[in-house]
């Protein structure tokens, strides 16, 4: 249960960060708008309002991971992960641009996660 519930955290906060994202694409800036219509915007928005449900349940499953496991291991395996899905999504769904250089640092990152955490387990 703990592995999945870490999965489901990981799972649930890379996708509240994309779909804030995405509702902050449909709104426009605080540069732009000024402060009340910005506001409005994102009080508007299904998708922020998904994002802010999605971080909820995040920390929902998060916090019964860190009553089962070393927080050594949690916040590494739940960080790099959350990051991997985030890269994957920017660049497929958003079309967001993603060099080689930086994929390269995103597998020696996540690379050096999984060595730290190598070999420890669940308390």
């Amino acid at each position: 249960m703990t592995y999945l519930a870490l999965a489901l955290g990981i799972v649930f906060n890379a996708g509240a960060n994309i779909l804030m994202k995405v509702a902050m694409r449909g709104i426009g800036t605080l540069d732009t708008l000024g402060l009340g219509s910005y506001v409005k915007g994102m009080l508007g928005s299904g998708w922020l309002w998904g994002g802010l449900a999605s971080f909820a349940a995040a920390l929902v499953f998060y916090t019964y991971v860190l009553s089962k496991m070393n927080l050594s291991v949690a916040y590494p395996v739940f960080t790099s992960v959350g990051f991997a899905i985030v890269i994957l999504v920017s660049a497929l769904m958003l079309k967001e641009t993603i060099t080689w250089w930086q994929v390269a640092g995103f597998v020696l990152i996540i690379a050096g996660v999984w060595l730290v955490v190598a070999k420890q387990a669940v308390v």
